[in-house]
């Protein structure tokens, strides 16, 4: 690989880096719970989970729940499958960045 394609892929990298910033702070000031109740059965059990947890661990885990999108019903798996394997560190976490994905 060349100097300028290493130089391209740190960019890109960096660049995803800080879009994913920028959506979970305003994920982040947009939501506060789950209010319309979309995720029904989930939000119990990600108050019982252990956390930290990442992404690939919450599929696998809970990767069937059904959550109430936009476009209509969608399974946990298919609305975080868009993202980087991220790391949650509270309910709270998982939620905001759910209903952000759902409400994109």
């Amino acid at each position: 690989m060349t100097d300028e394609n290493v130089n391209d892929d740190q960019q890109e990298q960096s660049e995803r880096k800080r879009e994913d910033v920028r959506d979970r702070t305003r994920e982040d000031r947009a939501m506060g719970g789950d209010p319309e109740g979309r995720l029904s059965g989930l939000d119990d059990a990600l108050e019982s989970q252990t956390y930290p947890i990442t992404t690939d661990e919450l599929v696998e885990a809970y990767g069937d729940y059904e959550i109430e999108a936009q476009s209509g019903t969608k399974s946990l798996e298919e609305v975080l499958a868009p993202t980087d394997n991220q790391t949650y560190d509270s309910a709270d976490d998982v939620r905001s960045r759910v209903l952000g994905l759902i409400h994109r």
